[in-house]
């Protein structure tokens, strides 16, 4: 089969579909033969070997590239329970250390990681599902936004704001979007009630819709102190990319680290969340994929479709 795979780190020319042997389940795993995986910064990360200069990525011969997949149950391990070859799946790779993951022809996962999707679901759509919409959801935890509260959500209309936008409005919290000005539309669409430009003075604009300052922010744009200020005393923010600031007046500051989750990403799949789709490349097209998402101005998902 073929897969995405590093042996150095470097630019996007040092990405490589290979053939390899075929991944076999073991016990508690099953193979999926992938539909589609959405490409994400996380692998312009571990390409470029920013993960491994963190600490976060040991370095290995061989690094697969991947972590969102949707498509079919192909073999069951022993122990899974639930699941049928040929069921429609989507599932989360979110072991970094690994020499295949979700680009790829066939991916093994746990069976705790994978979830079922509902008949008729467009698995190109799906493949954007599973990093996103986890993330979000479980930044949300963290946050502890109440229904009729207010939630800042900074890169509101990225693949984790996007998402956190949607899930948070049909809580019932009244959410607070920062975006590209061209973006307001979109991020309305999904729930946002208040919009504010991200080139705006944003703990003033914020402070402007919400005398006092939100309740809770959900920071997805790496804004740091910035949306911190933007908070109420005693309120919450969680960031989304590692770079959580001090806690100040008394407000909690948490950081979400993915993690997957089945049962969890069953319940979003089921919810109808709205997908965003940039484009469809074919594996082939994986350096293009990376050489388009590091210019910058993908809106939505770039996915690869083997």
């Amino acid at each position: 089969m073929r897969a995405v795979i590093v042996r150095s780190f470097g630019g996007p020319e040092v990405l490589e579909v290979a053939e390899v042997p075929v991944p076999e389940p073991g016990r508690a795993r099953i193979r999926i033969r992938v539909a589609a995986a959405a490409v994400n910064p996380v692998d312009v990360q571990t390409r470029s070997g920013a993960l491994t200069t963190g600490g976060l990525l040991p370095s290995r011969e061989v690094i697969g590239i991947g972590w969102d997949v949707a498509g079919t149950v192909d073999a069951l391990g022993p122990g899974v329970a639930g699941f049928r070859r040929g069921d429609a799946v989507i599932g989360l790779s979110d072991r970094l250390a690994l020499p295949l993951k979700a680009q790829a022809e066939y991916v093994v996962l746990d069976a705790d990681a994978v979830a079922a999707v509902p008949a008729g679901t467009d698995l190109v759509a799906a493949a954007t599902l599973p990093l996103g919409g986890l993330t979000a959801a479980q930044a949300l935890d963290i946050a502890e936004a109440e229904p009729g509260g207010t939630l800042l959500v900074t890169g509101a209309a990225g693949a984790v704001g996007g998402y956190a936008v949607q899930l948070a409005a049909r809580a019932g919290v009244r959410v607070v979007a920062v975006a590209g000005a061209g973006d307001e539309e979109v991020v309305r669409e999904l729930g946002a009630e208040f919009f504010v430009p991200r080139t705006a003075d944003l703990p003033a604009a914020v402070r402007d819709l919400v005398p006092g300052g939100v309740d809770a922010a959900v920071d997805a744009a790496s804004v740091g102190v910035l949306a911190l200020d933007a908070v109420r005393g005693g309120g919450s923010m969680v960031s989304v990319l590692g770079n959580a600031p001090t806690p100040l007046r008394g407000i909690r500051v948490g950081q979400v680290w993915i993690r997957a989750d089945g049962p969890r990403l069953a319940e979003l799949a089921a919810a109808g969340l709205r997908a965003r789709v940039a484009d469809v490349l074919p594996l082939d097209g994986v350096a293009e994929a990376h050489r388009r998402l590091a210019a910058g101005g993908v809106r939505g998902r770039l996915v690869l479709v083997p």
